[in-house]
C-alpha cells in the first residue's frame, strides 16, 4: 500500500512538473511589499516577457512555475522601482559632466572648487552648479569681481543650487550682450553703482545660459547614459523629466529604441512654440519606456534667490515680492491651448501668489472635478485659504519632501511664522484629493529616495535636525509615503495600471533594499542600501 502511494506521489509530482508554467524569473524567499490598494505583502512572484505574472507564498509560485532565472532575496524587503514625480534627468547628467559646487562653505571654496575643475577643463566655458549661499558664514549673493581675477579670458556661469539664479563672469555677460542692466520680464540683472555685478536671477540666467555651445550627439548620449547608471543605483526606474525639448525627446526616443537607454521617462515638454507645435501636431508619445504627453510651465522663481511670487513682502526684503515669470494672460492662453488639445499641465508654482494665480486658471478652465491631472510643481507657500482650489478641479499638488528639509533653516526668515504654517505642508496638500506623488527635483536635491522617505515621514534631515521634527503636523505615514514614491507618482503620469506597485500585469520594476524602510528604525532608514534594481525583470544594478 505504501508503496503504491509513494508511486502515485512521484507520479504527481512528475507530472506537475511537467506542466508548470514556464516563467524568465522567480523572486522568492522575500518580503514583497506589492503596494497595491490592500498594501499586502506575499513571499514570491513569477515574471515573465517583461511582467508580473503571479505573486504568492513561496510553495504557491514554486509549485505552479519554472524559470530560467531564480531569485533568492534572502528575506529582504522588495519594493516596486522607486518613481521620481519631479526631477530633471537630462539635467542631472549635465551636471555631471560640470564643476560641482554642492555643499560648498563659502564663495571662496566655491572659486577653489572652480579653479580645480578648470585644470581638466581648459578650453570653453566653465559651467558650476550647487552653490547655496544659505549654506555660508555670510548669507549675502556673491559677485563676478573673483571670477573676473581667475578667468578674465573664459566665459564663466554658476548656477545656484535651485536653477533660479546664477553668477557670471565679464566674459559671459559681454557673449550675452550684457553690458549694463535693463528690465525684463521675470527676472533680474542685478546691477551695483550702475553695473551689473554678475549675479542673474530666473529669465535673467537663459539670457547667458542661451550662449552656451549645445551638447553635440555624443555629449547628449553621454549626458543620458551618465544619469541613467547614478539612477539605478539609486533604485529608480522611472523619471518624470520635468522640462525637455523636442530634440532631446527624439534623442531619448531613439537610445531607447537601440535599448542603450533602460530608464523609463515621463518627459514634461517646456513651455515653447516649438514644443508645442511638435507635439499638438505629432500627438502623445507612448511606448513602454517612454511617455511625453505633458507640458512644464514656469509660474515663478524660487524662495531661496527670493524669486517666488509672494501676496505680501519678504519678511527679510520688505522691499521684495517677487515675481511671476510671464504676465498672467501668458499663462491663461497657454491652459486654453493644452486643455483644447487634451494635454496635461504641470506648472512650476513655489510661491503663494503664484500658486493662487495659477490655481485660479486651472479652476476656471477645468470647471470642477476632473480626470486631467493637472498639477502644481512644488506647491511650496500655498495661503490657508487657497488648499481648496486643489481640490475643487481635482489639481494634484506635486512635492518634493527634502525641499522643506533643506530650506527649514531660513524659510522662516523669508517666510516669518505665520506665512510658513502653509508652507511644504505635504499632509494638508495630500488630503486635498487623498494621494500625492513625491519627488526630488534633483539635481537640486539629492536622488537617493531615502532622502524622500526620511524627509517626508520623519521631517528631518540627514544631520537629524531638529530634534523633534520640521512641522510634525504636516508628516506622511510610512506606508502613504512608500504610495507617494510608487503608486500614486505612477497615478500623477497615467500610468498606474502599468506600474507603481507589484501586482499581476504589471512591469516588473522592482528593488532590492537591505533594511524595511517600512520597519527600521528612523536612524538607520538614511543607511539604507539598493542592493538590486530591475527593469522589465531585467537586473539593472547590483551593489558591489
Amino acid at each position: 500500500m505504501n508503496k503504491l502511494l509513494s508511486s502515485l506521489a512521484l507520479g504527481t509530482l512528475l507530472l506537475s512538473s511537467c506542466f508548470s508554467q514556464k516563467a524568465d524569473l522567480i523572486v522568492y524567499n522575500a518580503k514583497v511589499y506589492t503596494v497595491n490598494e490592500g498594501f499586502d505583502t506575499v513571499q514570491a512572484f513569477a515574471v515573465a516577457d517583461g511582467k508580473i505574472i503571479a505573486l504568492g507564498t513561496d510553495e504557491e509560485i514554486k509549485k505552479t512555475y519554472s524559470a530560467k532565472e531564480e531569485l533568492n532575496a534572502q528575506g529582504k524587503p522588495v519594493y516596486p522601482g522607486f518613481i521620481d514625480a519631479h526631477a530633471h534627468f537630462y539635467g542631472y547628467g549635465e551636471s555631471l559632466q560640470t564643476a560641482s559646487l554642492r555643499g560648498t562653505q563659502s564663495w571662496e571654496e566655491v572659486c577653489e572648487r572652480l579653479t580645480e575643475f578648470a585644470k581638466s577643463h581648459p578650453d570653453g566655458w566653465l559651467i558650476g552648479e550647487g552653490w547655496d549661499q544659505n549654506d555660508w558664514k555670510s548669507k549675502a549673493f556673491p559677485d563676478k569681481t573673483q571670477l573676473d581675477k581667475l578667468f578674465p579670458n573664459r566665459p564663466v556661469l554658476l548656477r545656484r543650487i535651485d536653477g533660479h539664479a546664477a553668477i557670471a563672469n565679464q566674459q559671459a555677460l559681454q557673449a550675452a550682450g550684457i553690458t549694463k542692466s535693463f528690465t525684463l520680464t521675470g527676472g533680474e540683472i542685478v546691477e551695483k553703482d550702475g553695473k551689473p555685478t554678475g549675479l542673474l536671477i530666473d529669465n535673467a540666467v537663459d539670457l547667458v545660459a542661451g550662449k552656451i555651445p549645445p551638447a553635440t550627439a555624443a555629449q547628449a548620449e553621454k549626458i543620458l547614459l551618465d544619469a541613467q547608471e547614478k539612477c539605478f543605483a539609486a533604485g529608480l526606474t522611472t523619471i518624470d523629466d520635468c522640462g525637455l525639448d523636442a530634440p532631446q525627446v527624439d534623442l531619448i526616443a531613439s537610445l531607447q529604441e537601440s535599448n542603450k537607454l533602460k530608464m523609463r521617462l515621463y518627459v514634461m515638454l517646456s513651455d515653447k512654440k516649438a514644443n508645442y507645435d511638435y507635439l499638438f501636431k505629432r500627438g502623445a508619445i507612448k511606448t513602454p519606456r517612454l511617455n511625453v504627453r505633458s507640458f512644464k510651465v514656469y509660474a515663478d522663481g524660487a524662495l531661496g534667490s527670493r524669486g517666488a511670487c509672494l501676496l505680501h513682502p519678504y519678511q527679510d526684503m520688505p522691499n521684495k515680492s517677487g515675481f511671476l515669470l510671464s504676465d498672467l494672460k501668458h499663462f491663461e492662453e497657454v491652459a486654453g491651448k493644452i486643455a483644447k488639445h487634451n494635454f496635461q499641465m504641470c506648472t512650476h508654482a513655489i510661491g503663494d501668489s503664484a500658486n493662487r494665480s495659477i490655481l485660479k486658471i486651472y479652476n476656471k478652465v477645468l470647471a470642477g472635478k476632473n480626470d486631467k491631472r493637472w498639477r502644481i510643481e512644488h506647491a511650496q507657500v500655498v495661503a490657508p485659504e487657497d488648499f481648496p482650489l486643489f481640490a475643487s478641479a481635482s489639481v494634484i499638488p506635486s512635492v518634493q519632501p527634502t525641499h522643506a528639509t533643506s530650506d527649514m533653516y531660513w524659510a522662516g526668515d523669508r517666510l516669518g511664522k505665520e506665512r510658513l504654517k502653509g508652507a511644504y505642508a505635504l499632509k494638508q496638500l495630500m488630503d486635498q484629493n487623498g494621494w500625492l506623488p513625491l519627488g526630488t527635483d534633483f539635481p537640486v536635491e539629492d536622488i537617493n529616495p531615502m532622502y524622500t522617505f526620511y524627509a517626508a515621514s520623519v521631517r528631518k534631515d540627514a544631520k537629524n535636525y531638529p530634534e523633534g521634527g520640521f512641522q510634525m503636523e504636516n508628516a506622511l505615514t510610512k506606508e502613504q509615503t512608500l504610495r507617494g514614491m510608487t503608486i500614486w507618482a505612477a497615478k500623477a503620469n497615467f500610468e498606474e495600471h502599468e506600474k507603481g506597485s507589484l501586482e499581476k500585469g504589471k512591469f516588473a520594476d522592482f528593488v532590492i533594499l537591505d533594511n524595511d524602510l517600512m520597519t527600521v528604525a528612523p536612524a538607520n532608514m538614511l543607511n539604507t542600501q539598493v542592493l538590486k534594481t530591475y527593469i522589465n525583470g531585467e537586473k539593472v544594478y547590483e551593489k558591489k
